[in-house]
């Protein structure tokens, strides 16, 4: 798991992973250095759904693809608000370069938590946090880590 961008919840969603690998976020753009190596892996791509947030992820989708890296899933994590029109049409945009994209809804008591794996999650979160894995999972099955 990977962020576009600081504060994404790639920390918090590689616990409800386990045992997913937090990767920190990607790294500016360079031609000459892949920001991640995922060496078979799937990656997960963790975003905010805020207009900047998506503009972030645009940036890392270019980074990790570039490399020749495909994106198993990107994960668009709510923060308790309707997401803004712009941020929605720039993650329908990149649907067609990614395996799937799911949104993880907005849970209060992963703030104040000082474990994620204790709390306990509304059902959203749970079916969230399961799609991202059965994705991940399948992207890896039928190869979706490397293009072709």
């Amino acid at each position: 798991m990977i962020g576009a961008h600081g504060g994404a919840g790639v920390t918090t969603l590689a616990i409800l992973l386990r045992p997913a690998w937090d990767m920190g976020t990607v790294p500016r753009v360079s031609r000459d250095r892949p920001p991640l190596r995922a060496e078979g892996r799937p990656v997960v791509l963790v975003s905010r759904n805020t207009v900047a947030a998506a503009g972030r992820a645009t940036a890392a989708v270019n980074a990790i693809t570039w490399h020749g890296e495909r994106i198993a899933v990107l994960a668009v994590v709510g923060d308790g608000l309707p997401e803004p029109e712009a941020a929605a049409y720039r993650f329908r945009v990149l649907a067609f370069r990614v395996g799937a994209i799911v949104r993880v809804p907005f849970v209060a008591s992963l703030r104040v938590a000082d474990d994620p794996a204790r709390v306990d999650l509304p059902r959203k979160a749970r079916r969230a946090v399961a799609e991202i894995r059965a994705e991940a999972l399948s992207a890896a099955s039928r190869g979706f880590t490397r293009t072709p």
